[in-house]
């Protein structure tokens, strides 16, 4: 029994020390357009601390192809090919269903609330958030999502966009700490900006959003989006499975990229969102950064129905 038991335990070891030999190579490269730290690749036992973070969320995500149980519907068959974390992603996340007054009234699979055939069909509105991550130069980061998204791969939006799931720490109304407490995991998984370095209570919610957009013949998105802004400087250590690139824009270059969406040169694409908060709120908003009073220019009181 006892040689039994050490097998099983060697056998586990080399299976995670595999997973770290195919998988920790990203951890040790520099990614996208914005300087920062980087972390050399170092046995398991020395890796630096964001490093280890970034490997536990390595192996976390690993365990998608054992521990999703996908529906037997023929939609999820369909998409069997999905990439693994997207996968995870969308048959485990539960969003917050609302109505139109943000009213939380249920709950659902992400892959349900990104199907346009159940959102046309049963008017599925989901809660969501956008982040605005301003430096100390306030320029804005920006991020291009990965080729891997299921909606909107590989468009270029605000720093972090995602939503509030089902669950207790991000279901908290009071001063909108739920949404705050999904902003900062979110920012962790996506850009690998620890906590620490972005405390919950600086988020500074502006207003929110009600859109319907489409992302192809399948996907899509209907939410109601709370807007967050926040200016610091933070290290990054973007995921490639969420991130395909980033970059810290002015107000010049950021019109430059309008230019050339327009255009559709360089293939160029913006999410629906992000346009949204450009054409109707960025430019006043961002005059608020630059000048330190963001909380006079809050608006929570409103939803703006906007197309």
């Amino acid at each position: 029994m006892a040689m039994s038991l050490l097998r099983s335990v060697s056998t586990v070891r080399c299976r995670v020390v595999a997973m770290v030999g195919v998988r920790g190579g990203p951890i040790g490269r520099p990614f996208g357009s914005v300087s920062g730290p980087t972390t050399t690749v170092a046995p398991p036992l020395f890796l630096p601390l964001l490093a280890r973070r970034s490997l536990a969320r390595t192996l976390s995500s690993s365990r998608t192809d054992e521990a999703v149980s996908m529906p037997t519907d023929g939609g999820a068959v369909a998409d069997a090919d999905m990439n693994a974390v997207q996968r995870r992603l969308m048959f485990e996340d539960e969003c917050i269903l609302v109505d139109e007054h943000d009213n939380v009234i249920g709950h659902d699979s992400k892959y349900n609330c990104h199907l346009m055939e159940k959102i046309e069909s049963e008017n599925l509105l989901h809660r969501a958030f956008s982040i605005f991550l301003f430096n100390s130069k306030f320029e804005l980061l920006l991020q291009q999502r990965s080729a891997t998204k299921v909606t909107f791969p590989l468009v270029w939006t605000n720093t972090c966009c995602s939503h509030p799931l089902y669950r207790d720490s991000e279901l908290i109304e009071e001063n909108f700490l739920g949404v705050r407490n999904a902003a900062q995991r979110k920012l962790l998984d996506e850009l690998g900006i620890p906590p620490e370095d972005l405390p919950v209570d600086e988020f500074i919610p502006l207003g929110r959003i009600l859109y319907k957009a489409a992302s192809d013949g399948k996907w899509g998105e209907h939410e109601l989006d709370y807007l967050l802004f926040i200016v610091q400087d933070a290290n990054l250590h973007p995921n490639p499975d969420e991130v395909a690139d980033v970059k810290y824009v002015n107000r010049d270059q950021l019109k430059e990229l309008l230019r050339k969406a327009d255009a559709g040169e360089d293939g160029i694409k913006l999410s629906p969102w992000f346009r949204l908060v450009v054409d109707n709120f960025l430019p006043k908003w961002w005059d608020h950064v630059e000048r330190g009073t963001l909380q006079e220019t809050a608006d929570m009181e409103t939803i703006h129905k906007l197309t």
